[in-house]
């Protein structure tokens, strides 16, 4: 007789769990119908955005989209050429027509926090230089206020840990080098992680600005008047923010 292991779930863990999927895969569907024909399309990282390049691959299947992607990371990388996109580099696109991604938070002015998958370094030089910018979320992404309930990344020189963290401290925050499986996390460009909390961003420009102007800062998380379109899912569909 085989006896299974008894494994307690948390039911409505479980459910919720589902529900955000389902909001994700609505919005992240939603935003691949902006893709036309002949586009430059900067993808996105995370959990939100891969429904995003799992719908253009069926429509370059379906309808014979031509397309080609700027991928923000290895991992959608990897993700875009299973699904049949052409990936180029930044370099050599002349423009990009429109970039989709998510987002960790968003403020009622669609001020951004990002960075929690650890590629916003690769994400904003995207999102700065795309035509329109359209970001993806689930309701838990929807915020009153930036960086309540998430720190805020920011990206640093790997050789100047200590230091840098001093200064980003005196901005009124408490910055923790972010580890990944007992280690020093790395990004795809070889730096490190602060992840800073403020208990709440009361002027998210001034303090991009502050940090921008740190040395040995390379970017941070807040991404501020990029945002065109907030493509909001919920269980029934979407709902667009413009």
């Amino acid at each position: 007789m085989c006896v299974g292991k008894i494994i307690n779930v948390d039911q409505d863990a479980f459910l919720d769990n589902m529900s955000y999927t389902n909001q994700k895969r609505n919005a992240g569907y939603r935003a691949a119908e902006y893709v036309e024909d002949g586009m430059v399309v900067g993808l996105g990282t995370g959990s939100t955005a891969k429904f995003v390049v799992e719908k253009i691959g069926e429509r370059i299947e379906d309808e014979g989209l031509d397309i080609v992607g700027i991928p923000t990371s290895l991992e959608t990388e990897k993700q875009a050429k299973k699904a049949g996109i052409t990936i180029i580099e930044l370099d050599e696109a002349d423009k990009i027509d429109l970039a989709i991604d998510g987002a960790d938070e968003v403020d009622p002015d669609k001020q951004l926090i990002k960075g929690g998958g650890g590629a916003l370094l690769r994400e904003k030089i995207v999102a700065h230089n795309s035509k329109r910018y359209i970001v993806i979320v689930d309701a838990s992404k929807m915020v009153e206020k930036l960086g309540v309930d998430f720190a805020l990344p920011v990206e640093i020189l790997p050789r100047w840990t200590e230091g840098i963290s001093d200064c980003v401290r005196k901005l009124g925050c408490e910055p923790e080098l972010r580890i990944s499986k007992g280690k020093t996390y790395r990004t795809d460009n070889g730096n490190n992680i602060l992840d800073c909390d403020f208990e709440g961003i009361e002027e998210p420009k001034e303090l991009s600005q502050r940090l921008a102007s740190i040395p040995g800062v390379l970017e941070h998380g807040l991404f501020i008047d990029l945002t065109d379109l907030v493509i909001l899912g919920n269980e029934g569909g979407f709902e667009e923010l413009d």
